[in-house]
């Protein structure tokens, strides 16, 4: 038996480039269309600059950690607090002076920053600790007693 693959390229006339007709085609452009679109608009502010500091968050049998990747900000530019399960970072990347330069391209944010990431569960408040090592933030919430997982025995029947 012979298996044979169908080309799923359409093969209706076009009037020029419309990359809609042709599969795959059409959907990166859109993608690169939008990314620039983004990127261009001055709506481009503080929350999407905040997505480019990525975020992990988990959780171990005695805390929720949260583990934020922070290159280049100095630890007195970093401010957090902590509102019942609502976590908040703030920071800043100081800007850099552009005389001369002329940008082939430019990803890295500068200026304020501010993610909020509501926890799973209540924590300790009082018992948090936060480090930055080799720009990774760690922030270690101990969890409180009725949150901590528990063994619970079960006693055999008659």
């Amino acid at each position: 038996m012979t298996l044979a693959r169908r080309s799923t390229l359409r093969t209706r006339p076009t009037n020029g480039w419309n990359t809609a007709q042709t599969e795959g085609l059409g959907s990166v452009f859109g993608d690169f269309e939008r990314l620039f679109g983004e990127l261009a608009s001055p709506a481009f502010s503080q929350t999407q600059w905040a997505q480019g500091y990525p975020v992990d968050l988990y959780e171990t049998d005695e805390a929720v950690v949260l583990e934020m990747a922070v290159p280049g900000i100095a630890v007195n530019d970093l401010d957090i607090s902590l509102e019942g399960r609502q976590l908040s970072i703030r920071g800043s990347l100081p800007e850099v002076d552009h005389d001369g330069r002329r940008y082939w391209l430019q990803t890295i944010p500068h200026g304020q920053f501010q993610r909020t990431v509501t926890l799973p569960i209540n924590v300790e408040s009082d018992k948090v600790q936060a480090t930055v090592e080799n720009g990774m933030l760690r922030l270690t919430l101990p969890k409180v007693a009725e949150a901590k997982a528990r063994k619970i025995t079960i006693n055999a029947g008659k």
